[in-house]
C-alpha cells in the first residue's frame, strides 16, 4: 500500500508540474518547399542602404537576391508587401528564453546548476522548445536570442537560438557562443537586504577572485597536459575551458560598476582571453580602457534605473549614444528583472535609446547587425544580403514603433506562426465582451 501511495504521489506531482508549464500549441513552420519573393516593400538591409519598393528572393532557407526589378524564377511564390517594411529578424543578445517559464515557480526555472564553477553547462540542453514565451517574443519581431545559464561564478556556455522548431536541436543555431562569468561586486554594499558587514563582503570578494584565478590556472595546466597527450582522463569542466584559453569563444562577463568592469578587463588581459562585457552601466567611465582592449559591450537593457543617486535620470537611455560616439562596439539586450518574459520589448529598448540621441538607423543595428557581430554569427544573421539566412520580418510600420505590427515572419525561409498566448487570451475575452452586448 505504501508503494502505491508513493507512485500516486509521483504521478500527481508530475501532472501538477505539467499543468504549471504547458507546451505552447503553435506548430513550427514547414521547411521551405520553393523560392519565395517578397516584393514592393521597403527593404531595410541594415548592412547597407534601404531599398524602397524592393525585392527579396530566398530559397532553401537562404537569401538569393536583394534589389529592384529582379528576374524571378517561374515557380516562385510572391508575397506582396506594398507599403510594408522588411527587416532582418531582431536579436536579443542576452536572455533566459527557454530556461525559465515562470520566475516564481522553481520547477520551471532551469537557469543553471548548483556550485560556483559550471563551465561544462550548455544552455541548449535545458531549453524548452515548447515555452509559451517563444511565440510571444516572436510576435514582436524578435526571432533570435542568446540564452544564458545564470547561476554560480562561471555559469556555463550560452547558445544562440532561432525561435522556432520542434526540438532543442532545431532551435539551436549555434552552441558555445561564450563562457559566462558573473563578476563579484568589488565594493561593499549597504542596504536593507544585505546581512554581511563591509569587511565580510570584501573578504568574500577577494576569495572569489582568488578562486577564479586558481580555476583558470588549473584549466591552463589541464589544457597543456591534454595538448601534450599527458592527460588521458577527461574532466568535462576543464575540457570546456579549453575553448576559452584558445580564444575560440570569449568570456562574457556580467559587470555594471566601474570597478567591476576595470577588474574584468585586467583579468582578461592577464589571462590572455577574449572578453565581452554584459551590463555595462558604467561603461562611459571606462571608455579609454574598452577602446584600448577592443572590448564590446552588450548593454543590459535600456529600461534601467540610475545606479547612483547623483546619476543623471537618463543615464541608461543615453548609454548607447555615448558608446557609439566614443567608438566602443555595443549592442542592446532586453535582459532585466523579469528575464525572457520581457524579451518581446526589445525593439522598444532600442526606440528609447533613439529618442535619447542614438540615430534611428543605429538603433535598428543595435538589435540586428551589432549583436550578430559581437556574437560572431554575422555571416548568417543580422542583415538582409545574399547568402544570409532568410530570417526576416514584414511589418506594417517601422519595427521600433510601438504602433507597428509584425504581419509575417520567416526563420531560415520557414514561415512561422505569429499566434501566441497573449492573442489567444485577447480573442477569448473579446468574445466575452461581445456576448454581453
Amino acid at each position: 500500500m505504501s508503494q502505491k501511495r508513493t507512485l500516486v504521489f509521483i504521478l500527481v506531482s508530475v501532472l501538477a508540474l505539467c499543468a504549471k508549464a504547458p507546451a505552447n500549441p503553435e506548430i513550427p513552420g514547414s521547411r521551405q518547399s520553393g523560392p519565395i519573393a517578397i516584393i514592393g516593400g521597403t527593404i531595410h538591409r541594415v548592412s547597407g542602404e534601404s531599398i524602397p519598393n524592393g525585392v527579396v528572393l530566398f530559397d532553401n532557407g537562404k537569401i538569393v537576391k536583394v534589389g529592384t526589378d529582379l528576374e524571378l524564377p517561374d515557380n516562385v511564390k510572391v508575397i506582396e508587401a506594398n507599403g510594408k517594411h522588411i527587416y532582418p529578424g531582431l536579436i536579443d543578445a542576452f536572455s533566459n528564453i527557454g530556461l525559465v517559464e515562470i520566475n516564481a515557480v522553481r520547477a520551471t526555472d532551469d537557469r543553471g546548476e548548483v556550485g560556483l564553477f559550471n563551465p561544462n553547462v550548455k544552455a541548449e540542453i535545458a531549453v524548452n522548445p515548447d515555452s509559451e514565451i517563444i511565440p510571444v517574443t516572436r510576435s514582436n519581431g524578435v526571432l533570435m536570442c542568446l540564452t544564458v545559464p545564470y547561476r554560480g561564478l562561471i555559469t556555463g556556455q550560452s547558445a544562440f537560438l532561432q525561435l522556432d522548431g520542434w526540438t532543442t536541436e532545431d532551435i539551436a543555431l549555434q552552441t558555445s557562443i561564450g563562457m559566462h562569468i558573473r563578476w563579484p561586486a568589488m565594493a561593499p554594499v549597504s542596504d536593507w537586504f544585505v546581512s554581511k558587514s563591509a569587511k565580510e563582503q570584501i573578504a568574500e570578494r577577494d576569495k572569489r577572485l582568488r578562486q577564479l584565478e586558481d580555476y583558470f590556472e588549473r584549466a591552463r595546466r589541464y589544457d597543456e597536459g591534454r595538448t601534450a597527450d599527458e592527460i588521458t582522463q577527461v574532466d568535462l569542466r576543464l575540457e570546456a575551458m579549453r575553448k576559452v584559453l584558445s580564444k575560440e569563444v570569449p568570456i562574457i562577463v556580467t559587470a555594471n560598476g566601474i570597478q567591476e568592469i576595470q577588474s574584468a578587463v585586467a583579468f582578461a588581459s592577464l589571462q590572455d582571453v577574449k572578453l565581452v562585457i554584459f551590463g555595462g552601466h558604467d561603461a562611459p567611465y571606462c571608455i579609454d580602457l574598452l577602446r584600448k582592449h577592443n572590448i564590446p559591450v552588450i548593454i543590459g537593457g535600456v529600461y534601467r534605473l540610475p545606479r547612483r543617486s547623483d546619476d543623471a535620470f537618463d543615464s541608461s537611455y543615453t548609454l548607447c549614444e555615448t558608446l557609439r560616439k566614443a567608438g566602443v562596439q555595443y549592442c542592446i539586450a532586453s535582459f532585466g528583472r523579469f528575464g525572457g518574459s520581457m524579451a518581446r520589448n526589445l525593439p522598444y529598448h532600442a526606440a528609447t535609446a533613439s529618442a535619447y540621441g542614438l540615430p534611428l538607423s543605429e538603433a535598428v543595428k543595435a538589435v540586428t547587425l551589432y549583436p550578430a557581430q559581437i556574437l560572431g554569427i554575422d555571416d548568417r544573421v543580422g542583415s538582409i544580403a545574399p547568402g544570409m539566412d532568410a530570417t526576416l520580418v514584414i511589418a506594417d510600420g517601422h519595427i521600433l514603433d510601438t504602433l507597428s505590427n509584425v504581419e509575417a515572419a520567416f526563420i531560415q525561409g520557414r514561415r512561422v506562426s505569429l499566434n501566441d498566448r497573449h492573442k489567444r487570451l485577447f480573442r477569448k475575452y473579446e468574445e466575452r465582451i461581445n456576448r454581453l452586448k
